[in-house]
């Protein structure tokens, strides 16, 4: 099966597999299914990193390279039909990060692991249930390395 993970599944997948619900890191960990995130992913974390709401060392950009070499996931393609459907689809807000994400998932036919609520109740992708307090905040992320630290105030 196709799972197409958002931003924060991502982050927590590679830096802190605790915070992730017992299902989806079963998912995470089948070699059967196929994983994949957006170049929107890279885009949302550097943003992140750039509104200081998240501390990526050495810098954002060598600890981006470093995680997608460390990271079982593959790049779903930012297409033109997935420009138009992030036009198209059906969601409560216009945040140009989630509507592209969502359009991928809906374009590529794949199941989206996030704990967006508003994500999760979209008609027009398939999304993994999992079960998240809706207030889920974190302060500290960090990799076995001491040398890739994440930190975020809130999601």
């Amino acid at each position: 099966m196709k799972f197409l993970l958002d931003t924060y599944i991502w982050l927590w997948s590679l830096l802190e597999t605790h915070r992730l619900h017992r299902s989806i890191s079963e998912v995470l960990e089948n070699d059967i299914n196929e994983l994949f995130i957006s170049p929107i992913t890279i885009w949302e974390t550097m943003i992140l990193a750039e509104k200081q709401r998240i501390v990526l060392m050495p810098s954002p950009v060598e600890w981006v390279k470093e995680a997608l070499k460390h990271s079982p996931v593959k790049e779903a393609l930012l297409s033109h039909a997935v420009a138009i459907k992030s036009r198209l689809i059906e969601l409560p807000h216009h945040d140009p990060a989630d509507r592209f994400i969502a359009a991928t998932a809906w374009e590529y036919n794949m199941t989206l692991i996030t704990i967006d609520e508003k994500l999760r109740e979209s008609k027009q992708i398939k999304v993994f249930k999992s079960t998240y307090p809706k207030s889920l905040q974190f302060i500290f992320l960090q990799n076995s390395s001491p040398d890739y630290l994440l930190r975020t105030s809130a999601i």
